[in-house]
Parts: C-alpha cells; structure tokens; sequence
C-alpha cells in the first residue's frame, strides 16, 4: 500500500517560516550519509504542514536533525502542536539544523 505524502517543506538558510501542523509521524528512512556516500537508516520526524507563513498548504515538514527533533518533544503527546505556529529558522547552509525561534498560540 503507497502513502500520499504531500511535497516535503524545504527551510532557506537565513529566511524565517512560520509553520502550522495538524499531524506528526516518526518513520524511518534511509538517506545517504554525506560524508561517507553510504546508506544509513535515521528516524525521521515529519509534521504535516496546513499553513507556511498564514497561507494554506499541503506539504511535509521532515527532521532528520536529533536536536531540532528535540525541540518538538513537548508538544508531541496530545498533539499539542496543532493549537501553536512555530516560527523555525536555519541559520546557515550545510549541516547546521534548524531552529525554533518563536512558538506563538492560535
């Protein structure tokens, strides 16, 4: 059986979102390790995004990073998450992961 998964919210270093989620996952997925050009399996958090920045959307917010993942964990039971907007930032190219900047109540 396929899974829908809308296209995935890619972050723009330096260019602040401010994203609403309405469902959570934690998957597996393999990606290629960039440093040694290998496959590796990673748990993967994914979000599912309904607004980037006030317009509605259908798309994936995917976090690889354990730290950025680790942001999140409160707002994880209960689905919390669904009553705020997340304002997330990446502050460089590269490995460097994204960041929460603001959590602001509907």
């Amino acid at each position: 059986m396929k899974v829908y998964l809308p296209e995935p919210w890619v972050l723009k270093p330096g260019i602040p979102v401010t994203l609403h989620f309405t469902e959570h996952a934690v998957v597996s997925r393999q990606i290629e390790d960039p440093i040694r050009h290998v496959l590796v399996t990673r748990e993967s958090l994914l979000f599912y995004v309904d607004e980037v920045d006030g317009t509605k959307v259908d798309r994936v917010y995917s976090i690889l990073s354990q730290k950025h993942a680790a942001e999140f964990a409160g707002y994880l039971p209960g689905r919390k998450y669904v009553g705020y907007r997340f304002t997330i930032i990446k502050d460089a190219p590269g490995f460097v992961p994204p960041r929460i900047v603001t959590v602001k109540p509907l």
